[in-house]
């Protein structure tokens, strides 16, 4: 079971995951999850959308710039990381992957880069 909570704090979004996992293998399948932000009214760089399939997790990122003409712009950045359990029972994480992580990470990569194109479809129709 999984509960993720978004608290704004100081301009910045923090993202906290709780990952309950069961120690005996129960099935061997992918299923992607997907968690998207709560609020709109970010200002900085936050984590827009997270994508999870099995130890896999691929986060989207919301970020802001100001251009040398003093505009601000956006962008997206796209972070992967793998989540495993250390010989002390603690949750960690890597940017490592093993040879079967990678079939999930480009499950997970794939409905990042979904996400991300659509949306620009999106502004770039105004939205319909």
């Amino acid at each position: 079971m999984q509960q993720t909570t978004m608290a704004p704090s100081a301009n910045k979004v923090y993202v906290q995951t709780a990952t309950v996992r069961p120690t005996q293998k129960a099935e061997q399948r992918t299923e992607v999850k997907s968690e998207t932000k709560q609020e709109q009214s970010h200002t900085g760089n936050f984590p827009e959308k997270k994508f999870r399939a099995g130890p896999i997790s691929v986060t989207v990122w919301h970020n802001k710039t100001q251009k040398q003409n003093g505009e601000e712009g956006d962008y997206q950045t796209v972070s992967i990381e793998r989540s495993y359990m250390d010989k002390d029972g603690k949750w960690q994480t890597t940017n490592s992957l093993r040879t079967n992580d990678v079939p999930k990470a480009i499950v997970a990569l794939q409905k990042a880069y979904e996400h991300i194109v659509l949306q620009e479809q999106d502004l770039t129709k105004g939205g319909n």
